[in-house]
């Protein structure tokens, strides 16, 4: 079958294309006349398009800067392949292997707008004597909550560029709660992403339920983005194992699936 003959809209179906790629590439904002001159576009055509692209949400504006940076909806479809079945078949048996090791309840999370979207959930059968199914957890397999509250959201958070992480909650009003603890302002949150990203894991106590304990880490794509996160959730005065042991295991189970996507962490080579 041949292919379907080019439309006059293929050349700005192109620098569209453009324009998201050079701004994938980047760590930072990017001012229009950059991106012009990169591409080599007229700067009328650049504005136009980027102009489009704000607002479908690819691309989102930040006035202080005046300058772009890549938006929600790019992220969810940079994301939406894994989001699916190769992720959770690869993840299936990790899952599985970190929830018997540590007897605790472990899950598999994305990062869908401003919510985790839980994509997987496994339960050890029984933990000392003490059934794991003994904690009510809200965290079924399609259940969606707050992602600033979430270890497993928070870990996503922490390894998205600012420029995302500010256009996903521009209001106050958008950081809410459910047990009356967690950030309250946009400051606040940053604060605590980038101390989420410089150790390496993120953990919430009761932020999602009261007497419930989470921590969670980030698992990334070829690009070294974010892609998913895997999470363990325990009683909060009752743990199997030690917080270190339960961060170091938790971390190998995450390198070990970001090397099955192919993936690679930030600053690998």
């Amino acid at each position: 079958m041949p292919p379907p003959p080019a439309s006059s809209t293929s050349p700005a179906v192109g620098r569209a294309l453009d324009i998201l790629l050079l701004l994938a590439g980047r760590t930072g904002p990017v001012r229009a006349g950059v991106l012009a001159r990169e591409l080599g576009m007229p700067r009328s055509s650049a504005y136009h398009i980027l102009a489009v692209l704000v607002e479908r949400g690819f691309v989102t504006y930040l006035p202080g800067e005046r300058a772009y940076g890549l938006g929600v909806a790019a992220f969810e479809i940079g994301s939406a392949y894994l989001r699916h079945e190769p992720l959770e078949r690869l993840a299936q048996p990790v899952v599985r292997r970190l929830a018997g090791r540590l007897g605790q309840t472990v899950h598999l999370g994305v990062v869908y707008g401003a919510e985790t979207v839980y994509l997987l959930k496994e339960r050890p059968l029984r933990v000392s004597g003490v059934s794991a199914t003994a904690t009510a957890l809200v965290t079924d397999i399609g259940v969606r909550l707050p992602a600033h509250l979430t270890a497993s959201g928070r870990a996503i958070l922490a390894h998205l560029p600012e420029a995302q992480v500010r256009a996903l909650y521009p209001r106050p009003g958008d950081l809410i709660t459910r047990t009356g603890r967690g950030p309250r302002s946009l400051a606040e949150l940053l604060d605590l992403l980038a101390a989420d990203r410089a150790r390496g894991w993120s953990e919430e106590t009761e932020l999602v339920s009261e007497g419930l304990r989470s921590l969670g880490t980030a698992v990334f794509d070829h690009h070294g983005h974010p892609v998913a996160a895997l999470s363990t959730t325990w009683r909060r005065h009752y743990a199997p194992h030690d917080p270190g042991r339960v961060r170091e295991a938790l971390g190998r189970a995450a390198a070990r699936l970001t090397s099955a996507v192919s993936g690679r962490a930030p600053g690998a080579g």
